[in-house]
């Protein structure tokens, strides 16, 4: 089962829901259509299994940074770094986010775990807050989901347009060092915006 998201994975980003051809994820993984179709019932529910892994994934690696044990400025920071790095060495996770976008979230909307899946990332982001502001070190009003929305727009946007930027902008950002500085100059903008 692994394998065959793993490779549906790869398929679907590449190639969209609509590109993405079973008989090709059958073949990389030497099963048959007949195993795939008895798992995920069609193409589209394995379509929104990959979906919903990829998610899950995220939230699990979020889930480890421990923040709680954190001081709020420190957790933010790991936060926000460790979302760009894992968007910057995932590039399917955002493609498949891309597509499921431009599908205006139709398969998704499907799902029966995708808003608990998410539950514990607002909820992590809301606890730091909280934190922060008991400190003293976070402005009031300030809402977690926006915080979210926020980090993410900013992490998701070095991967999802890095192509048409790059080219537009005959940029070479994408050397470690001006990774490093763009990783950074982020998790500062988001700092600011939160810091008192």
């Amino acid at each position: 089962m692994a394998e065959i998201l793993r490779v549906a994975t790869a398929e679907f980003a590449a190639k969209g829901l609509s590109g993405g051809r079973i008989d090709a994820i059958a073949a990389a993984t030497r099963t048959s259509k007949r195993m795939i179709y008895y798992y995920y019932g069609s193409k589209e529910g394995l379509y929104l299994a990959v979906l919903e892994e990829s998610y899950r994934s995220m939230r699990q690696i979020e889930s480890e940074l421990h923040l709680q044990d954190l001081e709020p400025e420190v957790a933010l920071r790991t936060l926000v770094e460790t979302t760009f790095d894992h968007h910057r060495s995932h590039e399917p996770y955002i493609r498949l986010v891309m597509n499921e976008n431009m599908q205006r979230g139709a398969y998704l909307a499907q799902s029966k775990t995708i808003r608990e899946l998410n539950v514990p990332a607002i909820q992590a982001i809301s606890e730091l807050y909280e934190r922060g502001l008991n400190k003293g070190v976070f402005r009031a009003g300030l809402d977690p989901v926006d915080i979210h929305a926020s980090i993410s727009a900013l992490t998701f946007f070095n991967v999802s347009n890095q192509h048409t930027f790059g080219l537009i902008f005959k940029d070479a950002r994408q050397g470690d060092d001006a990774v490093a500085l763009r990783r950074a100059n982020i998790a500062d903008m988001v700092l600011r915006f939160m810091l008192k």
